[in-house]
């Protein structure tokens, strides 16, 4: 595989992540949302969040759905550097 597209799959996978983690923390400090930043950072992780937690849903009040994503984009990315 090119070393550009690596690259860039790792990056996309970064910026995920950091994505995910800011999405918890808003979570954790602003529960009722609001704002731009909030907004945009929902849009950007629903789309990995939701089928998870269409699987795995929330077990006692904690959503798993982030750490398996985040766990999820590790694998991929381990899996694209090998090749």
């Amino acid at each position: 595989m090119s070393a550009v597209v690596i690259n860039f799959i790792q990056l996309l996978a970064m910026f995920l992540w950091l994505m995910l983690i800011v999405r918890v923390v808003l979570s954790w400090t602003n529960p009722m949302g609001g704002g731009g930043l909030t907004a945009f950072v929902y849009q950007m992780t629903e789309p990995f969040l939701a089928p998870i937690r269409r699987l795995l849903p929330p077990s006692s009040g904690i959503d798993w759905s982030p750490l398996i994503a985040m766990l999820v984009l590790g694998v991929i990315v381990r899996v694209v550097v090998r090749l």
